[in-house]
């Protein structure tokens, strides 16, 4: 992995064993954990993944005042925890999570904590074999050129996450946008920065892109997702999330359900020829239904033509089985990213090598038959395409992320999607579901410990 010695050792482990034995250990905790009724076979916690985590009192300080915001009025007024503090919230999570954890550095806008310990905070999370990721607004970025190149050069930072919609306030040049397509310059420039770090440092960088939705905004959902799909290079993922009750959220703010977000996504993915599964709610799952959908989608170019998508996993009985095989051969926790080259190629040989009757028979006739179907050619003639550069490949992930206001925490529905978290934070050596940290009260007492 970046930023560790490459070992001959390592890669030895790789062709032997894909996904680590410590992933596997933990994937099957969670599986455990679960209840039945979530036990599905696209279901990704215990069987693709851990789950996520964030760390909380890096820098509840914001320089925003957004209408839609998790943080309560007092967070301004509390200082960020030690850095000593925040080390030991990486480790926690680093041993909940596993190999390769998902990081989140988040809390206010952590970007303004001093660079020096934010990219101390990054290293940390690296030398222990954790994936940090930065959630902000981004604004930072562009105020302090080349802080995105610091953060990735000194800190090895190799995911970003940034936030741009309508219900923020005190952006420059944007200080009350009234739509998304206000903004829409705004997220070029953003993407263009995305672009120059990695051009810069000629490092890995994997940028996200999240939204906040509301009654406002809803209509222009199709928009943000059509200028997600031409700037795929720049944010390979967008994070669509419904506003909820909690924290300094203005409360005549509306949020959206689940069906009208992902109607709005599939009218602009019906623009590049694909129909959405079971609208969005397709067999993939992580955690409980209600808290999240994800659509892993591929995108096909070939020059001078407009980019068609396709679902990688449709609601469809062959797929399902594909998904089904992956898991039940114990693969589903291998993961590549920040591999080195070498590094991917060992671990695809040991991912072929665990099973190379079913990758070489049933994964690649489902493979070919699904090539032929839906692009009209073999698959032969698309792979030399693509090896020719004549078809350009990308993946992108459309997901959307339901949290919760008070209200819903103390119903049945809420309790279980508690129980099935996917996204916890470390608090007093227990790692809480981020819904009861946000809307039950924790995030508060938090903080006034910390002040």
């Amino acid at each position: 992995m970046i930023g560790q010695p490459l070992r001959l050792r390592t890669l030895w482990d790789l062709l032997r064993n894909p996904a680590s034995a410590e992933k596997q250990a933990l994937l099957r905790q969670r599986w455990e954990g679960l209840d039945l009724a979530l036990r599905l076979p696209g279901q990704g916690l215990g069987q693709k993944a851990t789950g996520c985590g964030g760390t909380v009192g890096v820098q509840p300080r914001c320089d925003f005042s957004c209408t839609g915001c998790y943080l309560g009025v007092e967070a301004n007024r509390i200082p960020a925890l030690p850095t000593a503090a925040i080390l030991r919230q990486i480790s926690e999570l680093r041993v909940w999570l596993g190999p390769k954890s998902n990081i989140q550095i988040t809390d206010g806008e952590v970007t303004l904590r001093p660079t020096g310990e934010l990219i101390e905070i990054l290293r940390h999370a690296r030398s222990i074999g954790a994936v940090p990721m930065v959630m902000t607004h981004g604004d930072s970025f562009r105020r302090r050129p080349g802080l995105l190149e610091k953060l990735m050069e000194e800190g090895g930072l190799t995911e970003v996450s940034i936030h741009v919609d309508i219900t923020q306030r005190g952006r420059d040049g944007y200080s009350v946008p009234k739509s998304e397509l206000e903004l829409m310059d705004l997220r070029d420039e953003m993407a263009e920065l995305v672009r120059e770090a990695r051009r810069r440092t000629g490092r890995p960088l994997r940028a996200a892109a999240s939204v906040t939705v509301t009654q406002e905004n809803l209509g222009q959902v199709a928009d943000v997702v059509i200028w997600n799909v031409r700037n795929r290079d720049a944010f390979s993922l967008i994070s669509f999330q419904p506003v909820a009750q909690v924290g300094r959220t203005r409360k005549g703010l509306r949020g959206v359900t689940a069906g009208e977000l992902w109607a709005e996504i599939g009218h602009a993915v019906a623009g590049f020829g694909l129909e959405l599964s079971a609208g969005g709610a397709g067999p993939l799952h992580f955690g409980h239904p209600s808290c999240t959908r994800f659509v892993p989608v591929l995108a096909l170019e070939r020059a001078g033509e407009p980019p068609r998508l396709f679902e990688v996993i449709r609601d469809r009985p062959g797929d399902v089985e594909v998904m089904r095989g992956l898991f039940t051969r114990g693969l589903g926790g291998i993961a590549f990213r920040d591999d080195r080259p070498i590094e991917a190629f060992a671990r695809s040989l040991g991912l072929i090598a665990a099973a190379p009757g079913w990758f070489l028979g049933p994964v690649r006739r489902w493979l070919a038959k699904r090539v032929r179907e839906e692009m009209g050619i073999p698959a032969g003639r698309l792979l030399r395409d693509i090896l020719r550069r004549q078809v350009r490949v990308d993946g992108l992930t459309l997901t959307s992320h339901h949290f919760m206001s008070p209200a819903d925490l103390s119903t049945p529905e809420g309790r279980q999607r508690l129980d099935a978290c996917v996204f916890r934070l470390p608090i007093h050596g227990q790692m809480v579901p981020m819904c009861r940290v946000n809307a039950g009260g924790v995030r508060e007492e938090f903080y006034a410990e910390i002040q």
